[in-house]
């Protein structure tokens, strides 16, 4: 292959972005990476670009930048340091640019992924605020800038792996999605004991390495909230058509019911770099690095409903979709807000849930029309959220 698809990698150094370093790795003949961007990590920023030899790379704060060009000083006389909001957006359009992999946990990651969505790129999603923030939005911008969006959560890349071609015949073939979800760290403990959970314990998942606020939302399930949410805009479907059962041994990784009664479903080992090199190769198949399952040795696959007293966020989801335009938005603020909250040991785990209700119930919004509302009601929903949080604390 003569011709290499070139990247650009928004928040290469979290758990998303390495492992997309590491399958790029695994395929020089096919890649090459015109820029790499990270928040404060600049050890690790510094490690990447060294070895992959990026163009560009972007920091989130002049400190952090001026931090980096210190360190690559002489080694890389032609890597350019950028930092702060626009320059993330200037590198995810950036004419060089093939496929964007979009990895900014936040609501931080909407404005790049809508910048490369208008610049039609190939865009990798696997930051879902885009989706929860941006919504019908988002997905407008991704058909006007004639932009390839594939998901990379590893159960919006199973549903898409596992429905037609043709999304044209999506919502008469299908009955109803399916999102599998594992539990967490707490899905069999007692929810009277959840007050005293630590940020160590809610981090500590059992089967996914994961950062931290997404490893909090796993805890509470309010991930599988999120992702219902996204789901939603990804494929088109009514939200009452979208389902989630716990599935603690993350082996499947979500399916899809047909009109006819079939399910189809995806499965697989519990690492991202299936979905990331699913994502970067499509519609071909490359190796990932990662272990194939041995059936010999899989054990049970179980299935249970979700405990709406242990994950009273997941219902959220749907109560977002069925209110005013931009309440989803709001839900993800508040759930950000709360999340840094606990993380920072200014909220009990049992409190965030209550954060997040409280926010959604008490913020009407008016329909955004455009990034700029989207991004005022996000700031209002977190102002709102803090308040709570006081309150709460």
């Amino acid at each position: 292959m003569t011709n290499k698809t070139v990247l650009c990698v928004l928040g290469s150094t979290g758990s998303i972005g390495t492992s997309t370093l590491d399958v790029v790795a695994r395929h020089p003949d096919r890649f090459a990476v015109h820029a790499l961007t990270a928040s404060t990590q600049v050890e690790l920023m510094v490690r990447q670009c060294l070895k992959f030899l990026p163009k560009l790379a972007v920091m989130g704060t002049a400190d952090h930048a001026q931090a980096l060009r210190e360190r690559i000083r002489g080694e890389l006389p032609g890597t350019e340091v950028l930092y702060g909001p626009q320059a993330l957006c200037d590198v995810a359009a950036a004419g060089e640019v093939d496929a964007v992999m979009a990895a900014i946990v936040g609501a931080a990651g909407l404005p790049p992924a809508l910048a490369a969505a208008r610049a039609g790129k190939r865009l990798l999603l696997a930051n879902k605020e885009a989706l929860v923030v941006g919504g019908d939005f988002f997905m407008q911008a991704v058909r006007e800038g004639g932009a390839t969006l594939l998901p990379i959560d590893s159960e919006h890349s199973a549903v898409f792996q596992s429905l037609p071609e043709d999304p044209q015949t999506w919502p008469s073939r299908v009955d109803k999605i399916i999102l599998t979800a594992s539990g967490g760290p707490f899905r069999s403990r007692d929810p009277a004991t959840l007050s005293g959970v630590t940020p160590e314990q809610a981090c500590a998942h059992p089967n996914w390495v994961m950062g931290r606020k997404i490893s909090v939302d796993s805890a509470t399930m309010m991930n599988k909230a999120l992702e219902v949410i996204e789901a939603r805009y990804l494929f088109g479907l009514a939200p009452e058509r979208i389902e989630v059962v716990i599935h603690p041994q993350s082996v499947v990784h979500s399916m899809v019911q047909y009109r006819d009664g079939s399910v189809v479903a995806q499965l697989g080992t519990p690492d991202m770099r299936v979905p990331i090199a699913y994502g970067l190769s499509w519609p071909e198949r490359m190796a990932s690095g990662a272990s194939a399952l041995d059936f010999r040795t899989l054990g049970q696959l179980s299935f249970e409903l979700p405990d709406p007293m242990r994950f009273p966020g997941l219902g959220l989801a749907w109560e977002a979709l069925n209110g005013p335009d931009g309440s989803t938005a709001v839900l993800n603020a508040a759930n950000e807000e709360a999340v840094a909250a606990f993380l920072d040991r200014r909220l009990r785990f049992d409190r965030i849930h209550a954060v997040n209700h409280a926010t959604l119930a008490s913020l009407a919004p008016s329909k955004p029309t455009g990034i700029d509302d989207l991004m005022a009601l996000d700031t209002e929903a977190r102002s709102l959220a803090r308040e709570h949080v006081h309150r709460l604390s």
